[in-house]
């Protein structure tokens, strides 16, 4: 029973490399058992007599071809016979190729149900990367509501009060023209710094220019409220789905974002094109490297990349550059 088993795994071995060397497939390294590699040989074991039984076929067609040649040739054929044994040479091929390309496509799925992750497994791969994805967006969601949040707390909330502070000193300064017009000025200086801030925390939370200019424009308003030079190469063929131009967007602002806060970058380059039905987005920066991609920012546009079955790849070793790449679908 060892020497069976021993057999048909160096079988199984050989199955797969036969696999990869003349069709080019690649399965996962991994174990397979030995009831699912017995049946496997049992079924590629009458796959193989059926192509040798069409190929035998094929091989009785061509020496039949090659009698009504000769036949041909000597003059001993009529036109009817030529015509009835052209069309059923005809048939026999077209029988045998048709054979031949069915046994092909029954190896292939052969092949794919042993060595590779069965229908049940991709399945259920899927549905783990789905779970996956949701929770991810979830995250995603929450960490951006407490930012949002943490923003308006800590900074418009603080400003409105400055605000109300000076304008309740220049009241109190009524006599004193000079002092008045000092913090009336003051206090019109920071309503347009809290005016400000409150356009950014709403840019953060969606940009509306992406729905009334497009991703071009709204990048552009990325690039000018930046204080890292920014040069921007932005190629694009056809028009995007909006859930991939908003997640495009926030790949660009997210990475801008932490590229001038942590990492003394003085360059950026932005690279948004589409190649076939893939968006890729290209953000690099000159600065120190060393991001986390276990992150918040990072996690957050993994998880919103993600669940439009998209990759993001971060490349920020430590003394630079930083590199960040999301792949979108636009089907």
């Amino acid at each position: 029973m060892a020497a069976l088993t021993a057999g048909v795994r160096r079988l199984v071995a050989v199955e797969r490399l036969r696999r990869s060397a003349f069709f080019g497939d690649h399965f996962p390294a991994r174990r397979i058992s030995d009831r699912r590699a017995l049946r496997y040989l049992a079924v590629r074991t009458c796959t193989g007599l059926l192509t040798s039984v069409v190929v035998g076929l094929l091989g009785f067609g061509a020496v039949l071809a090659g009698l009504l040649v000769a036949g041909l040739a000597r003059g001993t054929l009529g036109w009817w016979e030529l015509l009835t044994q052209v069309l059923l040479g005809s048939v026999l091929l077209f029988l045998d190729v048709q054979g031949l390309f069915s046994l092909e496509a029954l190896d292939s799925r052969l092949a794919r149900e042993c060595f590779g992750p069965s229908e049940r497994e991709l399945l259920q791969q899927r549905i783990d990367e789905l779970a996956t994805s949701r929770a991810a967006m979830v995250l995603a969601v929450d960490t951006e509501r407490r930012r949002i949040e943490r923003d308006l707390h800590d900074g418009v909330q603080q400003r409105l009060v400055a605000l109300a502070m000076l304008l309740g000193r220049a009241r109190r300064a009524g006599r004193t023209p000079e002092q008045a017009d000092a913090l009336l000025e003051q206090a019109h200086k920071e309503s347009r710094e809290v005016l400000a801030e409150l356009r950014e925390v709403a840019w953060r939370v969606y940009p509306t220019a992406l729905d009334s200019l497009g991703l071009q424009e709204a990048l552009a308003g990325v690039s000018e409220r930046c204080g890292i030079p920014i040069r921007m190469d932005f190629t694009l063929a056809t028009t995007l789905p909006a859930s991939v131009e908003t997640a495009a967007y926030f790949v660009v602002s997210e990475s801008v974002t932490n590229a001038a806060k942590h990492s003394s970058a003085t360059e950026i380059l932005v690279s948004v094109r589409q190649h076939g039905p893939v968006l890729v987005v290209r953000v690099e920066d000159n600065g120190v490297g060393g991001a986390d991609p276990t992150g918040s920012g990072l996690t957050g546009l993994r998880g919103r990349v993600g669940a439009l079955d998209g990759r993001l790849h971060v490349h920020s070793p430590s003394g630079g550059p930083t590199i960040i790449t999301a792949e979108l679908p636009c089907a």
